[in-house]
């Protein structure tokens, strides 16, 4: 698509994390002829979960035809799975995309939009294996492909993700030359940002951080729609329904499911913490220690 303009779309939402929107923006706004469009409902500002209010440039009814749209993730992740008009516009726009992707729990945004069923997907390492439950395979990578399917881990990785989609569009010249502009060669203080390098009673800490009996009861409701986004016979509905309702029970301590109207209230804080991974799909800096 060298030549070409290249019409980019990245999906805000209420709570969404900041970084795993502005990291590929940052990447996707440096492609030669790039169109990016930031896109909301309306154009109201729209506040991360950090307070950083962000105007969208773009509603759904007058967004373009695109070549790639992006879902970022963060805590209103769980409501927007739930969101029929956004849901609904994904459907849509994916349709014309060269490339469907997402960054952290925006996977999980995807599935739900029956987006990702099928396919081999990432997300942030607290979360992965809820893409399961939607009929996603996860994968325990940065950036994973599958297809026309591009996703990436948590928060950080949203930098190596966006590399690789510029190199899919443009090429790997352009995509390093970007590397190189935003001298992105990471070398952390800690190597803490990965459960496979953090102290493993540092990776139990945060895991108690994260309320994940909330967002169960989330994928809960979003499965229940997915389904009928999702073809499947009536016996797998109701065998995903039911892991649902099994996993959600196990968390709360309870042998069986809640009744509906027993259900906890939905938690609207649920808490991604930052993944910083030294780990890129390019090394394009002259390192004497690497030369």
């Amino acid at each position: 698509m060298i030549g070409e303009k290249i019409r980019v779309g990245l999906v805000l939402f209420p709570e969404l994390t900041q970084l795993d929107l502005t990291g590929p923006a940052e990447v996707f706004g440096r492609i030669p002829g790039a169109e990016i469009h930031l896109l909301w409902k309306t154009l109201d500002p729209v506040s991360s979960d950090r307070g950083l209010r962000i105007l969208p440039t773009t509603t759904f009814a007058a967004c373009p035809e695109l070549d790639v749209i992006c879902i970022p993730g963060g805590p209103g992740q769980i409501e927007l799975m739930e969101d029929e008009i956004t849901l609904q516009f994904l459907g849509t726009a994916a349709v014309h995309c060269k490339l469907v992707t997402s960054v952290c729990t925006g996977s999980l945004i995807l599935a739900a939009a029956g987006l990702l069923a099928g396919y081999r997907a990432t997300c942030h390492w607290s979360s992965i294996d809820q893409l399961s439950l939607l009929g996603v395979e996860p994968v325990h990578e940065r950036v994973v492909r599958d297809r026309n399917r591009i996703t990436g881990a948590g928060v950080t990785s949203g930098i190596d993700f966006a590399l690789t989609v510029v190199a899919d569009l443009v090429g790997h010249q352009v995509a390093q030359e970007i590397q190189l502009q935003m001298e992105y060669d990471p070398a952390p203080p800690y190597q803490a940002g990965s459960p496979r390098t953090a102290p493993p009673a540092l990776t139990e800490a945060i895991r108690k951080k994260n309320d994940a009996l909330s967002n169960s009861e989330g994928l809960l409701r979003s499965a229940r729609q997915n389904t009928l986004r999702t073809p499947r016979s009536k016996p797998e509905s109701r065998e995903l329904l039911a892991i649902f309702a099994e996993r959600r029970a196990s968390e709360s301590g309870r042998t069986e499911p809640r009744a509906n109207g027993g259900r906890s209230p939905q938690v609207r804080t649920f808490m991604r913490e930052a993944c910083i991974d030294p780990l890129s799909p390019f090394n394009a800096f002259p390192d004497g220690r690497r030369l």
